[in-house]
């Protein structure tokens, strides 16, 4: 049997008192239209809280102390493949929120946690439910045929 590997995802809960932030995806090839938090990858040789500070500088502009970083949920979930879904929250950041990348992002947004928009990536829809129970743990889309 070969050896399961799984591509780690960063997310970022930006939170503002009861709001957090997300953008709409655009021109990405994947679930353009759809809402989701600041988000990457890891890569090779790098911690998932250094890609989520990446992240952030990367695709809103801020900078994050790694003090201020809580891991809040992992989501084992499976799409085209195996994933490793990380979510950590943040209250405290420094720098105003821009759209550094207009080419895969109309823009960001912040929304209460209760009235969060219909138009969501599945996956990170239900990692926000789980986070709101306070679940750190849930699987989704292993069912078998």
């Amino acid at each position: 049997m070969t050896r399961y590997k799984a591509c780690i995802d960063v997310h970022l809960i930006l939170r503002r008192a009861d709001e957090i932030l997300l953008g709409q995806r655009q021109n990405t090839g994947y679930a353009d239209g759809c809402w989701h938090l600041p988000s990457g990858h890891t890569e090779d040789s790098e911690p998932a809280t250094g890609a989520l500070i990446r992240e952030a500088a990367e695709e809103i502009g801020v900078r994050i102390d790694p003090a201020e970083v809580r891991f809040t949920h992992l989501m084992h979930h499976r799409t085209n493949e195996g994933r490793i879904a990380l979510f950590f929250e943040v209250t405290r950041w420094s720098g105003e929120i821009v759209n550094t990348e207009p080419d895969k992002c109309t823009g960001w947004h912040w929304y209460p946690l209760t009235a969060l928009p219909d138009q969501m990536i599945p996956y990170a829809a239900e990692a926000l439910h789980h986070y709101l129970k306070g679940d750190v743990y849930a699987e989704r889309g292993w069912e078998q045929p």
